[in-house]
């Protein structure tokens, strides 16, 4: 990674980040790195379908084409391609990165217990595999272990999103202690906070009632 164009994206200069990128790019077309970092800045931008296709067209030209694939995939799940996605990924070494991505892919298909295997065998656990994992859990309607999951992330590590979810494992057996996260949830973003409200109005009906509930997917 081009660690001055990478400063230039942190301070927020997307435009100037980007348009350095394409001239390196133009300059030496074969050099795979300035690919990936670009397709990086795309997706953060919320614009997967132009990453797909500049790493679409550079696995004809970059000198290491096979680098590309994972990041094909991550393109593929953005673009809710899933079956593509699950394609590329297979063509690649189950390392952790790979692994984390395969969880995810499943999740969204709805096969739970397929994405519980691969995250579980993740070896270097960071906060957005306990989170991915905690997800899994919610997805399976286990909510004491997705509970365990989401707590070993620090509480000043929290978003919004975790704060409401942890909530919602504590909502048939602590209401207080619920309430108290999702109060946190709605502080930090009150978008997502009703937004996941109304997402798992249907749940938090069934736990209101002390029935057991499976929960919806992210």
């Amino acid at each position: 990674m081009d660690q001055k164009i990478n400063q230039l994206y942190e301070e927020g200069k997307v435009d100037q980040a980007i348009h350095a990128l394409i001239e390196k790019i133009d300059h030496n077309p074969r050099e795979t790195a300035n690919y990936l970092q670009l397709a990086t800045y795309l997706l953060d931008q919320g614009s997967a379908e132009q990453a797909r296709e500049l790493l679409t067209k550079a696995r004809g030209i970059a000198e290491d084409p096979q680098a590309l694939v994972y990041d094909l995939a991550v393109c593929d799940y953005a673009l809710g391609d899933f079956d593509q996605a699950l394609a590329r990924l297979a063509q690649i070494p189950d390392d952790d990165m790979n692994m984390y991505q395969k969880a995810l892919v499943y999740l969204k298909l709805g096969q739970s217990q397929k994405a519980l295997a691969y995250a579980l065998s993740i070896k270097e656990s960071d906060d957005r595999v306990k989170e991915l994992i905690g997800d899994i859990w919610l997805a399976l309607g286990e909510l004491e272990a997705a509970r365990a999951s989401y707590l070993e992330i620090a509480e000043g590590q929290r978003s919004s999103k975790l704060n409401f979810l942890l909530g919602l494992t504590y909502f048939s057996q602590d209401r207080e202690q619920a309430e108290e996260f999702f109060a946190k949830s709605k502080k930090q973003d009150p978008k997502y906070y009703q937004k996941a409200k109304d997402q798992y109005e249907s749940l938090l009906k069934l736990l209101s009632q002390g029935k057991a509930g499976a929960g919806k997917e992210q």
